[in-house]
């Protein structure tokens, strides 16, 4: 099972979108500053995440929601 993650930065205005198959141990390594990308923004809160069966489709949504269209998507469900 994957996962396609949100986060929100408490620090900074900033959404990240990640892919993982072990979402609490990913939490916990972006909130210890273990992910470069993500280690000046600190803390982070789970915002949305989405279940796949399978790595190749989760890379797909995850590739997705970081278009422009997909940026759009988030700041859409995210709002209500």
């Amino acid at each position: 099972m994957y996962n396609v993650y949100v986060l929100q930065s408490l620090k900074l205005n900033r959404r990240y979108v990640g892919l993982t198959n072990n979402l609490d141990r990913r939490i916990e390594e972006h909130n210890n500053g273990k992910n470069r990308s993500t280690k000046g923004f600190l803390p982070w809160k789970l915002i949305h995440f989405e279940k796949f069966e399978n790595r190749i489709e989760a890379r797909k949504r995850e590739k997705y929601l970081k278009s422009g269209i997909g940026r759009a998507y988030l700041d859409k469900i995210l709002k209500e």
